[in-house]
C-alpha cells in the first residue's frame, strides 16, 4: 500500500477530529484525494492500465458524493475542506 498507517493517521488528524476519526466526511475526502493523486500519477506512466482508470473514476465519484453530502449538511465544513485540499468544483 502506498500510504502507511502513520501517514493515514496524520491525514486523519489533520482533516478529521483526531487520528482515530476515520469516519468523518472530511477525513474520508482527504483520504480519497490522496488516493486519487496516487492513481493519477500511476496513470501518467501507465496510460493503458484500464483497471486503474476505472478505479480512479470510481474514487472521484465517491469523493463527489461525500462532497455533495457535506454541502447539504454543513456548507461551512464543505468550504473549509475545499480550501484545505485545494479542490474546486
Amino acid at each position: 500500500m502506498y500510504l502507511t498507517k502513520e501517514e493515514k493517521e496524520k491525514l486523519f488528524a489533520k482533516h478529521g477530529k483526531d487520528a482515530k476519526d476515520t469516519g468523518s466526511a472530511e477525513g474520508q475526502i482527504a483520504l480519497f484525494t490522496a488516493r486519487i493523486a496516487h492513481i493519477s500519477d500511476h496513470l501518467k506512466n501507465n496510460p493503458k492500465d484500464f483497471n486503474s482508470e476505472r478505479a480512479l473514476v470510481h474514487l472521484v465519484g465517491k469523493r463527489r458524493r461525500l462532497l455533495d453530502y457535506l454541502i447539504k449538511k454543513d456548507i461551512i465544513r464543505y468550504r473549509a475542506i475545499i480550501q484545505e485540499l485545494g479542490l474546486r468544483r
